[in-house]
């Protein structure tokens, strides 16, 4: 994830202040100063059968907030699952830690 600007060779626009690209111009221009000034690089592998995540989505089993900038680049990892939840009007403190059937 980056700031948009440059375009490399598989960028997509995520909103007007965050892109993600996940191709190898971009590590390359980074590695040598010359890539995005805020970034967020992400090494990981998930792995879902075709149309699973969509349908996980459809099913209300995962929050998504909207992809803000200074939340992504600028505050400390640990505090970023608290901002963006704050985005959705989701206080993490009133969260318990237990789980079950009502």
């Amino acid at each position: 994830l980056h700031e948009p600007g440059e375009q490399w060779d598989s960028t997509l626009t995520v909103s007007d202040s965050v892109a993600l690209t996940t191709s190898r111009d971009i590590l390359e221009a980074i590695g040598s100063g010359r890539g995005p000034r805020r970034i967020l690089v992400a090494l990981g592998y998930a792995g879902w059968g075709k149309g699973q995540l969509e349908k996980e989505i459809g099913e209300n089993a995962w929050l998504n907030a909207p992809a803000e900038a200074p939340i992504l680049f600028d505050f400390p990892a640990t505090q970023r699952w608290k901002a963006a939840a704050g985005l959705m009007g989701i206080d993490i403190g009133l969260l318990g830690s237990a789980a079950g059937h009502a």
